[in-house]
């Protein structure tokens, strides 16, 4: 790789990537239930979620995936009453995948565009933030599950901006410190943790070492699988249910490196920055095979995904 002291676990030496291809989805950064997904709570646990269940035992404090897919700019949702974390997940009164305008489907859109909204304005919120909150959803695969299965990760405002430590950083920061690196997030496996330093539930993303030429087939197959965009944006109409499986086999994770600095955050970007935005991909390595037919069964993936409680 061509800066291994930016990763985590600096030891594991994989096949260096044409950087002209691997990096095109970091580049371009710079510039519903059915659906498969890792769950962040309250707790610090991360829960897998399939067909609207929960599947085996959750994972604390951390979990380590690769991130293969995101929309190009930072979505936007808004809900007009209080947040009640007992009630029934419900669609936002108003959102935008690409937080440019409503999306056609919301049922009360607050104006015309993003920018012209009075839901976009400081104080409009509770505690003098903005009451249009944002959001990104980011396709992931989980490290060390060769099934290729992607799940849906949504990444909290507060989680989004602010600035990093060494190697430790909010989404934003971190996908512009892997392009500062000649790195992608599809490049290197990401290890995505609970700060505990912080006073809130706030993520921290870190990248773990480079992807091995078998995670590299599964990232360019989940890559080329239409269904992925359905894990990065809200959308109306969910993809078709996916049966739930037995619980699955242990993989093991790889060993947390000591607890990095305190992150700088926050849950809106800086007046001058502009929100990271992601959606070219790189080329398909030549070489690369395609995960065998029947690969999907979840029972080879984690056993540590779920029990816990909120």
């Amino acid at each position: 790789m061509s800066n291994l002291t930016i990763f985590k676990d600096p030891s594991a030496l994989t096949t260096p990537r044409a950087k002209g291809t691997t990096t095109a989805l970091a580049q371009s950064m710079v510039q519903s239930t059915s659906i498969r997904r890792i769950a962040t709570n309250t707790n610090g646990t991360f829960k897998r979620i399939v067909g609207g269940e929960q599947i085996g035992n959750a994972i604390r404090g951390e979990f380590n995936c690769i991130i293969v897919d995101a929309l190009p700019k930072v979505s936007r949702t808004f809900y007009a009453g209080k947040y009640d974390p007992n009630a029934k997940a419900t669609l936002p009164d108003c959102w935008s995948n690409l937080g440019e305008k409503p999306e056609a489907a919301a049922k009360a859109p607050q104006a015309s565009s993003c920018i012209s909204c009075p839901q976009n304005v400081k104080g409009s919120g509770e505690n003098g933030g903005r009451a249009c909150r944002y959001q990104r959803r980011i396709a992931i695969l989980v490290m060390g599950d060769p099934t290729g299965d992607v799940y849906q990760f949504n990444v909290p405002a507060k989680s989004l901006f602010g600035k990093g430590a060494g190697n430790v950083h909010p989404f934003e920061s971190y996908v512009k410190y892997l392009v500062a690196n000649n790195e992608s997030p599809d490049t290197v496996v990401t290890n995505i943790s609970y700060d505990l330093n912080a006073d809130s539930m706030e993520l921290q993303f870190t990248p773990l070492r480079g992807i091995s030429d078998a995670e590299y087939a599964l990232v360019t197959a989940a890559q080329a699988d239409p269904e992925t965009k359905n894990y990065i944006q809200l959308t109306v109409s969910p993809v078709a249910s996916t049966p739930k499986k037995a619980a699955p086999a242990a993989v093991v994770e790889e060993e947390a490196a000591p607890a990095p600095a305190p992150i700088q955050r926050s849950d809106e970007p800086d007046e001058d920055e502009e929100p990271v935005v992601a959606q070219t991909k790189r080329s398909a390595k030549p070489a690369a095979p395609a995960p065998a037919a029947g690969q999907s069964d979840l029972s080879s993936i984690i056993d540590a995904w779920g029990a816990d409680e909120e």
